[in-house]
């Protein structure tokens, strides 16, 4: 009798801690039971010899938090984020990417990818050809410029890195602070002194040196002026009495002309669009005291036009705006320029 009810005793037990470890198991789902994101693909937009706008829209995580999304192309019919990609965020919902470093007339697919715990999920795939390489200029030194039309206006869509005049003088470069502080004369520099910023954000120059006699502009070009920038704005939307005032002025004109996304800009890159092409990037400046500053958050270029014997005007885009100031500036300062078609 009384091994019976051991028996029982143990097979109800045995039966019991079964239940419990079935049930424990059930509250320890493996990492990343979810599916990957699903999301769209943005039509292609701005395509220029070397660039494009895309982007896409998560319409459903996956059931897991989104860590990075963006587009990636490659020549290839189905591109995948091991070939070139960009990183634009995270979360659900629309983003825009900037694709840069294209080469001229060349067939591309993208299409847009969201990542999460569970995977890569990606939009259909989408096609586009950059444009031939004849819309280029080129500076003494041999640098090539893209550039785009905008309206009436042919613009480089690089800033200038140009280290000579056009006679084939040097501009001096000078690293010292005080030294730059202290000039009268041309002069150029990159920001904190590292050449490598310069492949990307092109080189700061004085007043002076957009204004010597000598040119930096290469032949046929000039750099912008105060009426080059106005003609601008206006052609993007801002009404004439806007564009005169100084200040920050109209709406989303500044957002027409920055890259989009977050590869150099730094989030939100407010009303990012670059509808124009102008591809505006957030190299900073140096101010007259000869320190570098806000890499990542605005970009600010000469105009050839002075106010005065110690102003010149220019331009100024911020990360977290979409319209566009204008105003006057010490000639001291180092920052970038656009040049022109004559």
């Amino acid at each position: 009798m009384f091994n019976r009810s051991l028996a029982v005793l143990l097979s109800f037990l045995t039966a019991f801690l079964l239940l419990l470890v079935v049930g424990c198991g059930g509250d320890d789902d493996p990492v990343g039971s979810g599916t990957a994101p699903v999301l769209t693909t943005s039509t292609v937009s701005a395509v220029t010899q070397t660039t494009a706008q895309c982007g896409g829209n998560i319409t459903f995580d996956g059931g897991a938090t989104i860590t990075a999304r963006g587009v990636c192309w490659s020549t290839n019919a189905t591109p995948t984020i091991a070939d070139n990609k960009t990183t634009d965020g995270i979360g659900i919902g629309a983003f825009t990417s900037s694709i840069t470093g294209l080469a001229a007339s060349t067939l591309y697919y993208v299409r847009a990818y969201a990542t999460n715990s569970a995977g890569t999920g990606y939009g259909s795939t989408q096609s586009f050809t950059t444009s031939a390489s004849s819309n280029t200029v080129t500076d003494i030194d041999g640098n090539v410029y893209q550039t785009a039309r905008i309206g009436t206006q042919v613009w480089m869509v690089e800033n200038l890195k140009v280290t000579h005049y056009r006679n084939g003088n040097p501009i001096p470069n000078v690293t010292d602070s005080n030294t730059w502080v202290g000039l009268s004369t041309g002069a150029y520099c990159s920001y904190n002194n590292d050449e490598g910023n310069a492949s990307v954000y092109g080189l700061f120059y004085n007043w002076y040196a957009v204004d010597d006699d000598r040119n930096i502009a290469p032949e046929g070009w000039h750099v912008s002026t105060d009426e080059d920038w106005k003609q601008l704005e206006t052609y993007l939307g801002m009404s004439q009495q806007e564009a005169d005032e100084p200040g920050w002025r109209g709406t989303d004109e500044g957002g027409k002309l920055k890259e989009t996304g977050t590869t150099h800009w730094k989030s939100p890159n407010s009303g990012a669009t670059n509808e124009s092409g102008f591809t505006a990037l957030p190299g900073g400046y140096r101010n007259y005291f000869g320190t570098f500053l806000n890499m990542g958050l605005h970009a600010s270029f000469w105009t050839s036009t002075k106010y005065n014997s110690t102003l010149a005007w220019y331009r100024y885009l911020y990360y977290s705006s979409s319209d566009i100031h204008r105003h006057r500036l010490n000639k001291l300062k180092g920052l970038s320029v656009r040049c022109v078609r004559d």
